[in-house]
């Protein structure tokens, strides 16, 4: 995940902050001087980091501050508030046309960036919108980039539009606007040719199709794996050919982090959108205030919510609350609820957007991976079981149990364990739904959980 190692090095210089009951001049310099190089590690621009730490010490050693009850935490917010300044403030939207009027996006990038990739996965976000994309094969020099857009079109139910790779691409964008008019689509993304650096012949490709077709914005995707390079090809970019936005990939990966903080200050362009994964769902729209949060290590619950909801059924929510009063809630019913956990991402990307405070990379890791684990293990005792067993579980006797056993590999003590759990873990969900009711009515008083659930920091189920 992006910006692990500056987080955690964060959390340590804001943990000093925090213990010194007042703090002094020099207590700030020190600790933003280690802010400084942790900001340098994380390969944020030079000089970005000088006057970000320049602006953060001119407030921290305010009379404000340094008189306040708690000075350790000022600074914390003051160091948030400016990193939300420093990656743009305010979320900004692609600029779209008003009903069926058609919007154009000439999508540009490198090659290695996940340039056509992305360009599907925004379409497919597009669609769920409600708009109706037309994406565009423009790429006619690398090879199999046609089938790549066919392909990932494919996956997100959007046409592509192609007209093989002996065209000009400023002739096939045009093609394709008038292919949009004809059949009331009303986004066309252009995905135009990367290379592998900058050169001449790309921007003047770029330049041609924004003379012959009305381009309502240019948005570029870079590897935000690559750093500071990233930031010096969208600065290339702007100037060459003038770009209104930029999308960071493969934020999910090991990268530093440093040209999501660089990009906007040095550029002046927005980010638009954040690539955290491979599915649709992990391109995510880009919040200045929520990914200063995640670097500070306060999590983005408010993130994780909105994934939950883009994954959630609620007819399908309606008939589990039905079971869970009735204690009916079967394996079938766990196995589904899996489904959809997994579909928010996986336990380390859960757990990063979740505010424990305190809790480092390789500690958060660990727990991820040892969850992770345990749930394997229980969807392979669930998957040894028959339909109806799943449905049914009180009709699981001991030669039942046995067989079970047998087809997960596990012994007869732990099968016996996980069944009599998933009773413990029916019997509390019956009782939080009284919750709900009692809460309606005034009366408010929690049930007490079955003895043993959740021992020893284990899943309950």
């Amino acid at each position: 995940m992006a910006f692990e190692s500056l987080t955690d090095k964060l959390q340590n210089v804001f943990k000093k902050l925090r213990s010194k009951g007042r703090l002094t001049e020099e207590d700030v310099k020190l600790a933003l001087k280690e802010v400084k190089m942790a900001l340098l590690e994380a390969d944020v621009n030079f000089k970005v980091v000088k006057q970000f730490t320049k602006s953060v010490q001119e407030q921290a050693i305010g009379q404000d501050v340094m008189s306040g009850l708690n000075p350790g935490q000022m600074v914390i917010k003051i160091v948030n508030d400016e990193l939300v300044k420093l990656m743009g403030s305010e979320t900004t939207d692609l600029p779209l046309r008003p009903g069926n009027e058609i919007t154009v996006f000439m999508m540009a990038g490198l090659q290695g960036a996940g340039k056509t990739t992305t360009v599907a996965k925004l379409a497919g976000k597009l669609k769920s919108k409600g708009k109706k994309p037309l994406l565009v094969a423009c790429d006619v020099y690398r090879p199999a980039a046609i089938t790549q857009l066919q392909v990932n079109g494919e996956k997100q139910g959007v046409e592509v539009f192609s007209m093989g790779d002996k065209q000009k691409p400023v002739d096939i964008a045009k093609a394709a606007i008038e292919h949009a008019k004809a059949n009331q689509q009303n986004v066309v993304l252009i995905d135009t040719a990367g290379r592998l650096h900058v050169d001449e012949d790309m921007m003047q490709e770029l330049a041609d199709i924004k003379a012959n077709i009305q381009v309502d914005a240019t948005i570029l995707i870079v590897d935000a794996m690559t750093g500071q390079d990233a930031v010096n090809v969208a600065s290339t970019f702007a100037d060459k050919v003038g770009i209104d936005g930029v999308i960071l990939t493969k934020m999910d990966g090991d990268t530093r982090g440093g040209a999501a903080l660089s990009i906007k200050a040095v550029t002046g362009k927005p980010i638009l959108y954040v690539g955290m994964g491979e599915k649709l769902s992990d391109l995510e729209q880009f919040y200045p205030e929520r990914m200063a949060s995640r670097i500070l290590g306060m999590g983005d619950i408010v993130s994780l919510v909105e994934k939950a909801q883009e994954n959630f059924d609620a007819k399908q929510a309606q008939e589990l609350e039905k079971k869970m009063r009735k204690a009916e809630f079967s394996f079938n019913d766990f196995l589904n609820m899996q489904k959809t956990m997994k579909n928010l991402g996986s336990m380390d990307q859960i757990l990063g957007m979740l505010p424990i405070p305190g809790l480092k990379k390789d500690d958060r890791q660990l727990i991820a991976n040892e969850g992770e684990k345990q749930l394997k293990k229980i969807e392979a005792f669930i998957q040894s079981m028959t339909p109806e067993e799943r449905d049914n579980p009180a009709i699981i006797n001991t030669s039942r149990k046995k067989r079970i056993a047998k087809g997960c590999g596990m012994e007869l003590a732990q099968i016996n364990q996980y069944i009599s759990q998933f009773e413990q873990m029916r019997k509390m969900m019956k009782g939080f739904t009284k919750i709900s009711d009692k809460m309606k009515s005034g009366k408010m008083k929690m049930p007490k959980m079955p003895k043993g659930f959740g021992k020893h920091g284990k899943l309950p189920f």
